[in-house]
């Protein structure tokens, strides 16, 4: 019978006639240099992997699209959403965010929500989480508080001093940390969970008009969570759980899919609204800004090769289409510039032409060239500077981003209003919560507060106590500190 299999080649297409047996001078001589096909192969294999990402290093991925399914236009110029029914290509990562890439699924620990749309008018990324908040809301803390998340510089050893002592010096994560020993931390695999932008963005409409949005990604699947006991049981039963449901559902003909909602809120509400809107410790509650529909995220394509579009997709908030811009929001304002520079670190300076990540239905035109693996033509013979009387790009001022004021003296400041921090976590525990969520976030809470330091549970009990006195009390009684509160 003939053989139909394709020919194994060389990284350069020639054939290989032994990929078993080395060239060797002599039966039992040295390996010869000029055995191209060891050297490449092993060359290849030398630099096999590339730099993990420093979060979010475990994920799963997932092609699919967006459909519009509400006008608002009134809101936003982007094509994107310029009609009822209008499709756009997308590619979805979900990931865990402290652990190594070899970690469980199922870890205690917010979950990365990324879509990439595929525009006319470029990518458009949308890099959230599956939490509203986070825990910081300064970039200057962000490589403090991730080093918490990793391992002691002497032993490397997960350490619970570590992370707690970060949190309970910063009273401002206590929003966050709620959220994350809640059930909702560990959400029963990634198609039972939301998605938040979190952070404030702005949307500006073809009249010039600015409105301030959040965006949520509520599940169709229906919101699933673990216990902390199945989500311990699933650690050792499948470290890659949620990466298996979303894989083999999609395989078996199943989609998963979410509603597109945003809060809108006109530009001028924001100068005298009680919370800083741009504190991504902090919600706007739904009574005052509610969710407004807009469309559907569908997916319902498995990737072909992990590695080429999970491993090597790379979004940014700064991936941004006509209509879409940034805002004063501090840890967006940081998230600019890091997530674009990791990414060159990571996969190189043209690691937006790798074809996961590559703008195709748009075409880029610029000058920026050259760089290792520029595999796009380098975009031919064309000047490669700005301005130029050949057939260089040009400038379109119909592109312009809107325009804000900005005053103020130049310096370092705090937040203001710093015992805020405690009402949003407080009216979350007493109002959101049921008997059972509270009673599970006491739980879970104490079980990871009894590993540090009698004086780092002390102080961030006294936080707990400033949420809600039951909160507290509770943790301090089950991890053996029950005074705490006589002594606030």
């Amino acid at each position: 019978m003939t053989d139909t299999r394709p020919t194994l080649t060389t990284s350069i297409g020639s054939p290989v006639d032994d990929n078993q047996n080395s060239l060797t001078a002599g039966e039992y001589g040295p390996i010869l240099l000029q055995d191209f096909h060891l050297i490449d192969k092993l060359a290849h294999f030398d630099r096999e992997r590339i730099p993990e990402r420093v979060v979010h290093a475990k994920g799963a991925g997932a092609h699919g699209y967006f459909e519009v399914t509400h006008d608002i236009s009134k809101y936003c110029k982007a094509k994107l959403f310029e009609s009822i029914g209008k499709r756009t290509p997308v590619f979805a990562r979900f990931s865990t965010v402290g652990g190594e890439k070899g970690s469980a699924d199922t870890e205690r620990d917010p979950r990365g929500f990324a879509v990439k749309f595929y525009t006319e008018e470029g990518n458009w990324d949308m890099t959230g989480n599956n939490t509203p908040v986070f825990f910081i809301r300064d970039p200057s803390k962000f490589p403090d508080f991730i080093h918490t998340q990793k391992r002691l510089a002497q032993n490397n050893l997960k350490c619970a001093n570590m992370f707690w002592d970060f949190l309970s010096l910063h009273p401002e994560s206590i929003h966050q940390v709620s959220i994350l020993f809640s059930n909702r931390g560990t959400p029963d695999g990634y198609r039972h969970m939301n998605g938040y932008g979190s952070h404030t963005f702005k949307w500006v409409n073809k009249s010039g008009d600015a409105f301030y949005v959040k965006w949520h990604f509520k599940t169709d699947s229906g919101n699933k969570t673990l216990t902390g006991e199945q989500a311990d049981r699933l650690k050792s039963e499948d470290g890659d759980y949620a990466t298996r449901d979303l894989f083999n559902h999609i395989q078996r003909g199943g989609s998963a899919s979410w509603s597109y909602y945003a809060q809108v809120m006109p530009v001028a509400d924001a100068e005298n609204y009680k919370w800083n809107v741009f504190d991504v410790t902090k919600v706007w509650p739904h009574s005052d800004y509610p969710l407004i529909p807009v469309g559907k995220l569908v997916l319902n394509r498995n990737p072909q090769n992990y590695f080429a579009e999970t491993e090597q997709s790379a979004f940014s908030p700064g991936h941004m289409v006509p209509g879409i811009e940034p805002t004063n929001d501090r840890m967006l304002q940081g998230r600019l510039f890091s997530y674009p520079d990791t990414h060159r670190h990571r996969l190189g300076a043209n690691y937006d032409q790798i074809p996961i990540n590559c703008p195709y239905r748009a075409r880029v035109s610029n000058n920026q060239r050259d760089g290792p693996m520029s595999v796009n033509g380098n975009q031919g013979s064309g000047p490669n500077y700005d301005p130029n009387t050949f057939s260089g790009p040009v400038e379109n001022k119909n592109y312009a981003l809107s325009s804000f004021r900005v005053t103020g003296l130049v310096q370092r400041y705090r937040a203001a209003h710093p015992n805020c921090d405690f009402a949003q976590p407080g009216a979350l525990f007493r109002k959101v919560m049921t008997v059972d969520d509270r009673a599970h976030l006491i739980k879970n809470i104490s079980g990871a507060l009894k590993g540090a330091n009698r004086d780092i549970q002390e102080r961030q009990l006294r936080i707990l106590q400033k949420v809600d006195p039951e909160y507290g009390s509770k943790v301090g009684q089950n991890i053996g500190v029950p005074s705490i509160s006589s002594r606030l």
